[in-house]
């Protein structure tokens, strides 16, 4: 996490906050709780609003909004940063953290889910919008720099409503961080747009100090070493990375087509995989029968392999359902970014760290119908990419064969591995993912200087009847990570 910016007053904010945190703390035995409430001194927050008030700061207001809305003019997220730093001694073991707001007014619906992430880089309650997290610094993406979903709750529309949600993953990893040990949270509505989505939750501004945000904290002793990264049964310098296009989630090339996502697991498994890159994944369609399968898809990896699998995803039209791209990694996530490419398609990024080398891991599926519109989110994609550090990999549907001017874009800055491997003499299978062309690759920069490619396959998953389990084939690229 980056370190958080003072403003002048900052002295002066954290002599307050520990007089603050002095009245709050409670000990009980081995376990000290603080509750954390204060305005400034423990807890800021603001709302932030995509549209036209994306440059628009609400710093002042008593209350911070969620909507969902596919019309960027009513969206609305709320990011919340608690002072976890000068309040919890480092390395200290986060038993529990449980964070309350208070439902201020709420639309029409009588319940809505609102997603809890966590905001992967700083930001100035008194500066930052949808576009900025600070006067002068945008936001890798825009709306806000987000992990990985962490937790949801469900909030009333009644005013007065408490609603409390655990928090301690985030808590954990923030007093776990070896730089700035801030919790930062953002909320975002879950649902399908709708006016009746809009809730409002009172501030840190509320004039009633009862309304007000609060994180209660329970923390015991030392904790025990954090586990190194990557974990300890993951291999070191090798990494295994997968390309796969799911055919909606699953479906696959039998005459009727059945749905049979655990074919598609079955596959992952056999093949190992420490990171996967899955397109046209569906979340509360009638492809996946109405379920997220991005959670449907992350369950059935840890039911199969036993080991937690962290999941990041961009729907490609930027909604709450529909179609999308998957990223599935076997290593947690220092943060996580996307980005809404011309014609309906997206890109989602998650950062990894990998033998002590960071590297940026992106998913996108290009447009099937014109090669212009494929030239365009190329580009799109490529200049992204240049926020993005090195050492970076781009997977992806880019329906385009091997030669396309679109294909030879990408490889004025990246290596495309099929091609690498065939030439080096270690790829394996006949080249072929959609129909008799190959149109999904795995693309490495070309000053990923850390990264050496030592082989790359394609599978061929057809079962004895020759039915597959996507109409695409599997793609893996093995690297040296040193």
């Amino acid at each position: 996490m980056s370190t958080h910016a003072f403003h002048a007053r900052a002295f002066a904010t954290a002599v307050a906050a520990a007089a603050c945190v002095a009245a709050s703390i409670v000990t009980a035995g081995a376990q000290t709780t603080v509750t954390l409430n204060t305005p400034a001194a423990q807890v800021t927050d603001v709302m932030i609003r995509a549209g036209a008030a994306a440059n628009t700061n609400f710093n002042t207001s008593d209350m911070f909004a969620t909507r969902a809305s596919t019309n960027p003019d009513y969206l609305r997220r709320a990011l919340i940063k608690f002072d976890t730093q000068n309040t919890i001694p480092s390395g200290s073991k986060i038993t529990s953290a449980v964070m309350t707001l208070t439902v201020k007014t709420g639309g029409a619906d009588a319940a809505r889910t609102i997603g809890v992430y966590p905001v992967t880089t700083s930001f100035v309650q008194e500066e930052a919008t949808w576009n900025k997290r600070r006067t002068a610094t945008a936001w890798t993406t825009p709306g806000g720099d987000l992990g990985a979903k962490t937790a949801s709750f469900i909030a009333a529309n009644v005013a007065g409503a408490k609603v409390s949600v655990d928090v301690t993953a985030l808590v954990q990893a923030a007093v776990g961080s070896a730089s700035s040990r801030y919790t930062r949270i953002a909320l975002a509505d879950l649902g399908a747009s709708t006016s009746a989505s809009y809730r409002e939750y009172f501030s840190s501004k509320a004039l009633d100090p009862s309304v007000r945000p609060v994180l209660k904290v329970v923390y015991g002793g030392a904790a025990p070493a954090p586990a190194p990264i990557p974990p300890p049964n993951l291999p070191t310098t090798t990494l295994r990375v997968l390309q796969y296009n799911t055919h909606h989630g699953g479906w696959n090339t039998a005459s009727p087509s059945v749905y049979a996502p655990d074919k598609i697991v079955d596959w992952i498994v056999k093949i190992n995989p420490d990171v996967v890159s899955m397109n046209e994944v569906e979340v509360g369609t009638g492809w996946s029968n109405g379920a997220d399968q991005t959670e449907l898809y992350k369950n059935l990896l840890e039911q199969r392999t036993g080991t937690t699998w962290y999941k990041v995803f961009v729907n490609a039209r930027g909604a709450t359902t529909g179609n999308g791209n998957l990223v599935l990694s076997k290593y947690p996530f220092i943060a996580a970014a996307s980005t809404l490419l011309s014609y309906a398609r997206a890109a989602v990024d998650a950062t990894i760290s990998v033998n002590g080398r960071t590297i940026n891991f992106t998913s996108t599926h290009m447009d099937s119908v014109s090669q212009s519109n494929r030239l365009k989110e190329t580009g799109e994609v490529v200049a992204w990419e240049t926020t993005l550090a090195e050492e970076r990999i781009i997977c992806g549907d880019w329906n385009a064969w091997p030669g396309t001017t679109e294909i030879l874009k990408m490889q004025a800055s990246y290596v495309e591995t099929w091609s690498a491997a065939k030439t080096a003499g270690t790829a394996l299978g006949n080249g072929i993912t959609h129909g008799s062309h190959q149109i999904d690759y795995i693309f490495q920069s070309k000053t990923a200087t850390h990264l050496t490619l030592k082989s790359v396959q394609i599978f061929n998953t057809a079962d004895a009847n020759g039915i597959m389990p996507s109409d695409h084939q599997p793609v893996l690229a093995v690297f040296e990570v040193r």
